[in-house]
C-alpha cells in the first residue's frame, strides 16, 4: 500500500458487537458477554488485552478504534479456507523466502486497525526484522499478500455480514491503502476472483477473473500458483 488509511476511517462499516463491552471495566479483566457502548473506542494495545482476556472471541479492530464482531465460518467455507492456506503454505515452505499465516492471525496495520486475512504471506526479511515481542502479538505490518474468501453461509454472497462480499471489498481496500503488494478476493458462488494490485495514482478498480481455475502470483510472488477447482468445490 502506498498511502496509509486515515485513522478516522474504519475499514469496514460493520456495527460494533452487541452485548460486548462496558467502557468502565478494565480491559484486562473483560469477559464476555458484557454491556455494550456504541461510542467505545480502543487502542490497538487495549484491543490486544481484550483478545487475551477472551481467547474464544472472534474480533477485529477498525481504524477508528471500534470493534468489528466476526462470526465463525460455515463448514463449507472452512474447508475452502483450509485448502487455500495449505496451498499457500506449501509454496512458502518450498521457496524458503516467505512466512505464511492462517485466518486466525491478526496484523496491526499502519492505520492502527487490526485485521485478519483468511490467508497471507509476509517476506521472511520483514518477519525476521520484528522483535520477539512483536511476533508474539499482532505483528505491526501489512502482509505482502492478503487473501479473503467470501462466505457462502449467508443469504447471498453479496450480503453485508462480516464475511460477505461488500464488507470484504472494504477490507481489501484497507489492505491496499496500508501497503499490500497483492490482494485476492475469492468469490466461490461466482467462481470469480478480484485481483487488488498496489495502490496507484489515480486508483484503479480491482481486476476481475471470471470462471477462474487458477491464480498465479507473478510478478510479485514468482512461481506461486493456487489451484481453485477444489476450493470452488468446497
Amino acid at each position: 500500500m502506498l498511502a496509509p488509511a486515515s485513522p478516522q476511517a474504519p475499514p469496514c462499516s460493520q456495527p460494533a458487537c452487541p452485548g460486548l463491552l462496558s467502557p468502565e471495566q478494565p480491559f484486562g479483566s473483560i469477559t464476555l458477554p458484557l454491556l455494550h457502548s456504541s461510542s467505545l473506542r480502543l487502542t490497538p494495545d487495549q484491543f490486544a488485552e481484550l483478545c487475551q482476556a477472551n481467547p474464544d472471541a472472534v474480533l477485529e479492530l477498525a481504524a477508528d478504534g471500534s470493534l468489528i464482531c466476526m462470526t465463525p465460518t460455515g463448514s463449507e467455507t472452512g474447508a475452502r479456507n483450509a485448502d487455500l492456506a495449505f496451498q499457500i503454505q506449501a509454496w512458502a515452505r518450498a521457496t524458503g523466502n516467505w512466512k505464511s499465516f492462517d485466518s486466525s492471525t491478526g496484523f496491526r496495520l499502519p492505520d492502527n486497525s487490526v485485521l485478519s486475512p483468511d490467508a497471507s504471506l509476509v517476506s521472511l526479511d520483514r518477519w525476521q526484522a520484528l522483535s520477539a515481542e512483536q511476533r508474539r502479538g499482532f505483528a505491526p505490518l501489512c502482509p505482502d499478500l492478503v487473501v479473503e474468501l467470501v462466505s457462502t453461509s449467508g443469504a447471498s454472497p453479496s450480503d453485508e455480514g462480516p464475511r460477505g462480499l461488500t464488507t470484504l471489498r472494504q477490507k481489501m481496500a484497507a489492505y491496499q491503502r496500508n501497503g499490500a503488494r497483492l490482494g485476492w478476493l475469492l468469490i466461490p458462488a461466482e467462481r470469480a476472483v478480484e485481483i487488488w494490485e498496489p495502490l496507484a495514482d489515480p486508483p484503479a478498480p480491482p481486476r476481475r477473473l471470471e470462471a477462474a481455475s487458477r491464480l498465479e502470483g507473478d510478478p510479485h510472488f514468482p512461481g506461486l500458483v493456487v489451484e481453485l477447482e477444489e476450493i470452488w468445490a468446497g
